[in-house]
């Protein structure tokens, strides 16, 4: 039976403004992309971002290009489909992304498996995500962690009070901390700041140097008293090896790396060189957190939050208990959405 793709976009309204080191975003724009033979559906998720260049024409625009490749596709392995349909979407790793996750989905739909059972046991223990908290007032950071109680919070800094933030966060809660600091730092500041930080029951910092200071990076590798892990100098599989000269861990993320294909193989290469592993999200909906969290089993560490802090979702399925992924009981990603007739899948 031929298979058809489809795509819609819609606006996320996000719970608070969410402000890192590089902007504030109120409103979330993303697509979603329903591959179907008819019968069985399967749902991928790209944002748009200005940081990647991900527009809504350029993602219009790609998706075009795969329709007469998904209309003679026949089922072949989600590994070989996604060969064929990147070498039309090199340039577009986020729409890659949506592509990919949608027919993983759709392939383990068809096939009556859950998504992760092709590479994890179901019942693999699987890390907890954090909720993370965009930076604000320190009032207002602390609100939000009080409005949601949470075992690990990954709290956005790149301001100039930064220790203040975490000291006055660490007054109203004991649960971990994880740092992103999205490239607002240097070597030395990284260097200092992770002394006290560690002091402050923080995990790991992520990303403190632009992904472009190496020789900074380096330092920091060798000096600092927690793990750094690389987020902004980790987007895709051959970034990996040069990864491991310079950070403990990488962060992947679907929709930088082109899906749950590459980020397998990402995550291969990065056990070989003894990396700590971790997966995280853009601000998306429960479609792109559903397919995120399928590869959780295989992680240290998770953040998959995006859903968490929208004031309006599209879809159900994936949820989570105080950080604890509950997978629901249903094939793919068991992902459905609340409006599925505005995508004609």
């Amino acid at each position: 039976m031929a298979l058809t793709l489809a795509f819609h976009f819609y606006d996320l309204p996000l719970r608070h403004p969410f402000t890192i080191s590089r902007y504030t975003v109120k409103i979330q724009k993303t697509v979603v992309v329903c591959i179907s033979d008819g019968t069985f559906s399967g749902y991928g998720e790209a944002t748009v971002n200005p940081y990647y260049h991900s527009t809504v024409e350029k993602l219009s625009a790609s998706l075009a290009k795969v329709l007469p490749i998904v209309a003679i596709t026949s089922e072949i392995h989600p590994k070989d489909f996604w060969e064929s349909i990147a070498i039309v979407l090199k340039d577009d790793y986020f729409a890659l992304c949506a592509v990919d996750m949608a027919y993983w989905d759709y392939y383990a739909r068809k096939n009556m498996r859950t998504l992760r059972s092709y590479w994890s046991d179901e019942d693999s223990k699987t890390p907890l995500t954090s909720y993370t908290i965009g930076i604000d007032s320190i009032a207002i950071m602390q609100q939000k962690i009080i409005e949601m109680s949470w075992p690990i919070y990954k709290i956005k800094l790149g301001t100039p009070n930064d220790i203040q933030i975490v000291e006055s966060l660490r007054k109203i809660t004991d649960s971990v901390f994880r740092i992103d600091a999205n490239c607002a730092w240097n070597a030395n500041q990284t260097i200092k700041y992770a002394s006290i930080l560690k002091e402050l029951n923080v995990e790991f910092i992520e990303q403190p140097l632009n992904a472009g200071d190496i020789e900074g990076m380096k330092k920091v590798k060798s000096k600092s008293v927690l793990p750094i892990i690389a987020d902004e100098s980790c987007q895709r599989e051959k970034d990996v090896i040069l990864c491991s000269e310079l950070f403990h861990g990488i962060n992947i993320k679907l929709m930088k790396c082109g899906g749950i294909t590459p980020a397998l193989r990402m995550i291969e290469v990065a056990k070989e060189q003894d990396l700590l592993l971790m997966a995280g999200c853009m601000t998306e909906s429960t479609v792109g957190i559903s397919g995120l969290v399928q590869i959780a089993p295989l992680l240290d560490y998770l953040d998959a939050d995006g859903a968490l802090l929208l004031s309006q979702d599209i879809a159900e399925g994936v949820t989570f208990d105080f950080g604890k992924i509950v997978y629901p009981n249903a094939f793919g990603s068991a992902v459905k959405l609340y409006v599925p007739k505005i995508i004609k899948c």
